[in-house]
């Protein structure tokens, strides 16, 4: 977190809060892929665009998102099944 604040020079730091509303709105859409302009559209308050795109990036980093051309995907699954699984090597 430390390199992302020293990257940025945060103008706009995101607040626990405003980092929890982005995830919950990703976490919990039923499309696979959403764009940044539909993520704003279901914010339920306005975040400063470069504040939202701190966040992605944080998201991003500890692996619950993935940022593409076609927009973000929601991909952190907290399973312990599935975590040993891909520990263990396991075929499904």
């Amino acid at each position: 977190m430390l390199e992302l604040q020293q990257e940025h020079k945060l103008e706009h730091a995101p607040t626990l809060n405003t980092v929890l509303m982005v995830e919950d709105v990703l976490k919990n859409m039923n499309e696979s892929v959403i764009t940044i302009a539909e993520l704003k559209r279901r914010l339920p308050r306005q975040v400063n665009h470069n504040t939202l795109k701190v966040i992605l990036e944080y998201l991003e980093l500890s692996n619950k998102i993935l940022v593409t051309i076609r927009g973000i995907t929601w991909i952190h699954n907290p399973n312990p099944n599935l975590r040993k699984a891909i520990a263990e090597g396991l075929e499904l």
